[in-house]
């Protein structure tokens, strides 16, 4: 037989409220564990590569991270772009394309401020970004940035962005299952029909 307990309104609010608080801190926590992992993982060499900096740059730029909303750091957006654009089995346009970028962003930053695109403080490289959107090739190349950022986000995490599922954290996502297979990745099942 359930017992029942009679709680009067007030505690009832009391229980409420620290229900919520600790429901809204949850994410805001694993946000801040998975920053401190990041920080102490080991990276890629690819990450030192002046391009890429570059790339993760602006990437934080169009993405920032907030208090308690992850960055395009936290959703590994350039580790999942570097997966994406270095199969072999994608599409080699878009590498072409974002490393284009690069150079015309670095050509932009040199003529404005004599600098590097990473060297700029942050007002100097969101001007520079809005700068670059101006033109219609800087428009579709932010744009193509600004697609891969939100697949990061939204990924399987075995495609190499959104670890741990913080994206899906974040924006209160539940998955489906089952999940894909490190082995059973579209571009994996690719090379076994070849």
């Amino acid at each position: 037989m359930a017992s029942h307990v009679n709680i009067g309104r007030r505690e009832f609010m009391t229980r409420l409220g620290l229900l919520g608080s600790i429901a809204l801190s949850y994410p805001r926590v694993a946000l801040a564990e998975r920053r401190q992992a990041s920080n102490s993982q080991l990276l890629p060499s690819w990450v030192e590569e002046p391009e890429w900096k570059t790339i993760a740059q602006v990437q934080e730029v169009l993405f920032p991270a907030g208090e308690n909303i992850p960055g395009a750091g936290d959703i590994g957006a350039d580790i999942y772009l570097h997966k994406a654009i270095e199969n072999p089995n994608a599409d080699g346009d878009d590498r072409e394309f974002i490393f284009r970028g690069i150079g015309w962003l670095d050509e932009l930053t040199q003529q404005r401020y004599k600098k590097n695109f990473i060297q700029l403080t942050s007002t100097q490289q969101e001007k520079i970004i809005a700068e670059t959107v101006q033109t219609r090739a800087g428009r579709n190349w932010v744009s193509l940035l600004l697609t891969y950022i939100l697949e990061a986000l939204l990924t399987e995490p075995v495609y190499g962005g959104n670890p741990d599922g913080i994206g899906w954290l974040w924006l209160e996502h539940q998955a489906g299952f089952p999940t894909p297979a490190a082995d059973k990745t579209w571009d994996q099942l690719l090379q076994r029909r070849s």
